[in-house]
């Protein structure tokens, strides 16, 4: 199992921080650095600048929004950023969700597993440098009866294959994700629930006749070192009550639907209950612990360790790090921590 690290977004603080972060990370033989996007940052502009001042590392976007983008300016992205990083990047794609899609894109969030399938084929289309043409559900390519023909990318990417990952959360998601992309991008894996993920990923993986082996199974997990688990957890706590709570509606939050799946039902609902009515401390409370313990690398070395060795034994094969907001001399010190737990783990 290798280790990466997810800077999530940029622009609230110690951005040149970040830089360090992502260096250190390098040196300490991390596999990869993950930039998020929400509606702040992008996470392009991000992974070129870490691209900048990094020589080996990849660099994965976690995720580029499907809405945010046509196909081909992805692939356009794409290409130029592993041009520019010499083979290293890795992308990542993911439908967001209802409110940022129609809120701030203007783009219906309908059909998104259709949508999906349609746009990460277009993209793999542009990637292959072929004159691309599509006729699908969501999107046609030319335009029919105007003056757009079929065109083919300029300019040559590093490598022939990018890998493409797909962030997906619910079982229908993941199972395509599993059928059209290199990786899976998951958050909130918990190792005691881990077949609720991997089955779907198997399951898109037998409908293209392969299994999971040379497929990414890669999920965020966020770190909380410290002498015992409940003290570690609080610092994660508004983090897991704003995805819980507050990352979508009351009908459609994935998060929430998760943490249901996972045996958290009526506390999941009182965490949703206590955001949407503008609680967030209270929210951030009431998310049970047990979430938290199964979900996040909390406690002393020794523990991280064990978890680590939990990660790697259900099929985890790359965990990226969300690091809280601790300095930095704390942040480079549990990227070393956890270095060395896992490399006492054997993993």
């Amino acid at each position: 199992m290798r280790l990466g690290l997810n800077l999530s977004y940029w622009g609230s603080s110690g951005d040149r921080e970040n830089v360090a972060l992502a260096v250190e990370a390098e040196r300490l033989g991390y596999s990869v650095i993950w930039a998020a996007e929400a509606y702040g940052s992008d996470s392009p502009t991000v992974l070129s600048y870490i691209a900048a001042h990094t020589d080996t590392i990849d660099l994965g976007s976690a995720v580029m929004q499907i809405p945010a983008r046509s196909a081909a300016t992805t692939a356009m992205t794409a290409a130029t950023l592993d041009l520019l990083s010499e083979g290293r990047f890795r992308l990542g794609l993911g439908v967001s969700g209802p409110q940022v899609s129609e809120g701030w894109h203007g783009v219906r969030f309908d059909q998104p597993l259709g949508r999906s399938r349609e746009y990460t084929a277009i993209v793999r289309s542009v990637l292959r440098r072929e004159r691309v043409t599509f006729d699908g559900e969501h999107f046609t390519l030319p335009l029919p009866e105007g003056p757009g023909k079929p065109l083919r990318l300029t300019v040559h990417p590093a490598r022939e294959h990018i890998p493409i990952y797909l962030a997906a959360v619910g079982p229908r998601n993941c199972a395509l994700a599993g059928e059209i992309a290199d990786g899976w991008l998951g958050i909130f894996f918990a190792p005691e629930h881990a077949e609720m993920m991997l089955d779907p990923l198997r399951e898109g993986r037998t409908r293209v006749g392969a299994d999971l082996a040379g497929f990414d199974v890669a999920t965020s997990v966020a770190v909380s070192l410290g002498a015992d688990v409940e003290t570690s957890a609080e610092p994660l706590r508004d983090q897991a009550a704003l995805y819980v709570g507050g990352m979508g509606s009351r009908e459609q939050n994935f998060y929430n639907r998760l943490a249901v799946r996972m045996g958290f039902g009526g506390q999941a609902e009182r965490v949703q209950q206590l955001y949407l009515e503008r609680r967030p401390r209270d929210a951030a409370a009431a998310v049970p612990l047990g979430f938290l313990e199964q979900t996040a690398l909390l406690g002393p070395r020794e523990r991280v360790r064990d978890r680590l060795q939990a990660y790697a034994d259900v099929g985890v094969t790359t965990l990226n790090l969300m690091l809280p907001p601790d300095s930095i001399e704390q942040r480079v010190q549990t990227l070393r921590t956890v270095s060395e737990a896992a490399a006492a783990a054997g993993v």
